[in-house]
């Protein structure tokens, strides 16, 4: 049996920007990426705080070191600069993989969204 565990989880980034006139997806500092084990297209549950909206889309690399976090696309319509979000990737494991498991967990400076 297959299940669906929590694979990465950024906590807690504060939105840098809204693109409606890019083509989908998430831009997340490319170190943010590294550290929770995202890759570029993998998808992403997308949380906000602020309004309670949830989504889904793709994640692509952003500029390192830039604490960037922009949605683009129809999805910048869900969110507003400064909105805190939480950032979700799960993945399909065995049943007894998935108890030994553990997800990569990231808890940015909430500031400028920046590995502490």
């Amino acid at each position: 049996m297959l299940v669906q565990v929590v694979k990465s989880k950024i906590h807690r980034v504060k939105v840098t920007g809204a693109d409606l006139n890019y083509i989908g997806s998430i831009t997340i500092d490319e170190d943010l990426m590294d550290a929770a084990n995202i890759i570029e297209g993998e998808r992403v549950q997308i949380v906000n705080n602020n309004n309670g909206n949830r989504l889904e889309t793709y994640a692509i690399p952003g500029p390192r070191k830039s604490g960037e976090i922009t949605l683009n696309g129809a999805a910048s319509r869900l969110v507003a600069v400064g909105d805190i979000l939480i950032l979700i990737v799960y993945a399909f494991m065995d049943f007894e993989e998935a108890k030994k498991f553990k997800p990569s967990l990231v808890f940015p400076n909430e500031k400028d969204n920046t590995l502490t």
